[in-house]
């Protein structure tokens, strides 16, 4: 089933004005792990947004599960439709963290058992049960995220929007937030759209799309994406850091063999290192 349909979908922030989004079409299936790329301005996060009608579209039509988003049914596709942004701090509520994970959940008037039961579940998902009772205050970065992420699952969303959610986190926060959000989509079934500028993480996705000036330019796995650097580079975008560093080996004589995983590059660098000693 699909989980998200865009069917010639536009958008504009000023009336008359240039189009963030233009005639887009694309759709995601149930329980796919998609990674939207883009540079700045490339309308990534327009298409974030008027996923769960915090943007209302132009033209054209977008369904969730098959049903047509409009201002009727706005409160039931957000419940669907879970967004976590890119600074945690504007998704605080509360100064504990049950009771900030809570507010969602309190928000649709589920019972106080019922609230109870997802803060575990959210806390269990996240890696974050013996943060329960913390000062979100004191928290890292990562963390803080973790905890923002928690508060979109106590709602128990269908799919999940990650908003350039990485950005202000540093190379270990990234990793857990990817981590946790590929084990949510692995074991819970979790619809995963992955909006982010570091092409690292695009390669836990099923499916990348890449895009420029509100439009969809490049679609497929992600190794077929990658494998296409000199068009990426046409759109601002460059290779995962491993991908890179095989062309710069290369560039300096060692044979190695195109790879995006850090393991394959290190048993390469190592075959050519045995031959050249022989």
């Amino acid at each position: 089933m699909k989980a998200i349909e865009f069917e010639n979908v536009s958008f504009s922030y000023e009336e008359g004005g240039a189009f963030a989004i233009k005639n887009l079409n694309f759709s995601v299936e149930e329980g796919e792990f998609v990674a939207i790329l883009g540079h700045n301005g490339s309308g990534k996060s327009t298409l974030a947004r008027l996923t769960n009608g915090l943007l209302e579209a132009d033209g054209g039509t977008i369904r969730v599960f098959g049903e047509q988003l409009t201002d009727k049914n706005l409160f039931d596709i957000r419940k669907q439709v879970g967004i976590v942004f890119q600074n945690p701090d504007n998704q605080t509520v509360a100064s504990i963290v049950e009771d900030d994970i809570a507010f969602g959940a309190e928000n649709i008037a589920l019972p106080r058992e019922e609230i109870g039961r997802r803060i575990d579940f959210a806390l269990k998902a996240v890696g974050m049960e013996e943060f329960r009772h913390a000062t979100v205050s004191r928290l890292s970065g990562g963390q803080k995220q973790r905890i923002a992420i928690a508060g979109v699952l106590a709602v128990m969303p269908k799919v999940l929007i990650l908003d350039e959610s990485t950005a202000m986190l540093d190379p270990k926060g990234r990793r857990e937030i990817i981590d946790v959000v590929t084990r949510l989509n692995r074991d819970e079934g979790i619809t995963v759209l992955l909006i982010t500028h570091f092409m690292e993480e695009a390669l836990r996705a099923t499916r990348a799309i890449v895009m420029n000036r509100g439009e969809i330019v490049m679609q497929g796995s992600p190794d077929d994406i990658f494998e296409r650097h000199e068009e990426l580079l046409t759109y601002n975008l460059t290779l995962p850091l491993i991908g890179r560093i095989c062309k710069e080996l290369r560039a300096g004589g060692m044979p190695v063999r195109d790879t995006l995983d850090a393991s394959s590059l290190a048993k390469e660098i190592a075959a050519c290192v045995s031959k050249q000693s022989i």
